[in-house]
């Protein structure tokens, strides 16, 4: 065996200790018990819409359904020309005086999420902002655990592990499959085993005069991932980021498979503009697989297929155990058998991320520097038609 094969041989096993080490991890977070607030702090969920996503007024009513006096519903959108405007406007006039429309003011930065969140912010009543996507989905006592965390004074922001539910086609199952024992299984693994802060915006809460003191949400607007840059300035803050033991669901239902590859694409070019070279060459260790693949082709061999096969099989059962710990739901029979797809398409994405540093977000081509900070192409050669 050549030593070229012997290393990814050797980095694939590396990754399934690490895979184990995380499930672990998760099994002892999700066993730990939930706290409770000592008092109903109010708080205000901040929703940024842009378009009709899936099961868009199911999830919306499922959060009106949580307000009361302690709790308010804030629905943003771009301007009454979206299509979510007359789905938030009829959840709104269902739940009068909880749920509030509002329509954003301006676009001070390139972010569009941050450009809504600027508004809702300024709209809202309550000290604890929760940010939290159009397409997800919290528990009751997800919203009671989030606020009391806020009891320790030390805390200035909580972050929900993300998880997946509501899957039909086959991209939805392992885009869900992959938020639940990829991400949101790593966000608590990291937090427990080496107080990493892997903070997601699907489900985030400040305080607001922290917020305030950092410059407020415009002051992260020309980031990407403006999650990951809130969570850095908290900690530089002098504060703690806590990720909550209750998962927040991303609902996708009939994603392609297409849309999935797209999305971890520009994900992957986030992640590795936001860490260094070495971090981000770590981060394929948890997807071993493909490595131990690589290896039994550059030295095929039954001792390198027995260790591709044993690769896969314990990656099938961990996928499959930090799921369930995520309460990743529904679990069919198609879930193990789309591992390997789901692996190999994140594989691509990840090594494609070394070498590429432009994203395509909402119709809108950018680069991204080192931080994850957004740039406008920079312009080489002739203007492109219609700029001339």
């Amino acid at each position: 065996m050549n030593g070229a094969a012997l290393v990814f041989l050797t980095a694939s096993i590396v990754g399934v200790l690490a895979l184990t080490v995380q499930a672990l991890a998760v099994l002892r977070a999700r066993r730990t018990p939930v706290p409770r607030p000592k008092a109903p702090t109010g708080l205000s969920v901040l929703k940024p819409l842009c378009g009709l996503d899936e099961a868009l007024e199911q999830n919306l009513e499922h959060f009106a359904r949580m307000t009361g006096p302690t709790v308010e519903l804030l629905l943003g959108v771009k301007d009454v020309d979206d299509p979510a405007f007359q789905v938030a406007r009829r959840v709104a006039q269902r739940f009068p005086g909880h749920v509030q429309v509002v329509v954003q003011r301006g676009a001070p930065v390139m972010n569009p999420k941050v450009n809504q969140l600027v508004t809702l912010a300024k709209a809202a009543r309550f000290e604890l902002l929760m940010v939290s996507d159009s397409n997800a989905w919290l528990d009751p006592e997800a919203l009671d655990e989030v606020r009391a965390h806020f009891d320790d004074p030390t805390v200035g922001c909580v972050a929900n592990p993300v998880s997946g539910r509501g899957h039909e086609s086959v991209g939805a199952l392992i885009d869900n499959l992959h938020l639940a024992a990829g991400i949101g299984a790593g966000q608590l693994a990291a937090k427990r085993l080496v107080d990493v802060d892997l903070v997601v915006g699907k489900s985030m809460t400040l305080k607001r005069d922290v917020l305030e003191s950092m410059g407020g949400f415009a002051a992260f607007g020309d980031y990407a991932a403006e999650d990951f840059a809130i969570a850095q300035a908290v900690r530089h803050q002098g504060l703690r980021n806590v990720i909550a033991s209750n998962p927040v669901w991303n609902v996708a239902v009939r994603r392609s498979v297409r849309s999935f590859f797209e999305r971890y694409r520009r994900w992957a070019v986030l992640q590795r503009t936001g860490v260094s070279l070495p971090v981000s060459l770590a981060h394929g260790l948890v997807n071993p697989w493909p490595l131990s693949l690589i290896g039994w082709a550059l030295a095929p061999s039954p001792e390198a297929a027995l260790v591709s096969v044993a690769v896969l099989s314990a990656r099938l059962g961990l996928d499959l155990l930090a799921a369930h710990l995520m309460q990743f739901s529904p679990v069919t029979p198609a879930t193990a058998l789309l591992v390997p797809m789901k692996d190999v398409l994140l594989f691509l994405a990840w090594v494609e991320a070394l070498f590429r540093r432009s994203i395509l977000w909402r119709g809108n081509r950018l680069e991204v520097e080192p931080g994850g900070k957004l740039v406008r192409p920079r312009l080489t050669g002739l203007a492109p038609e219609g700029a001339r």
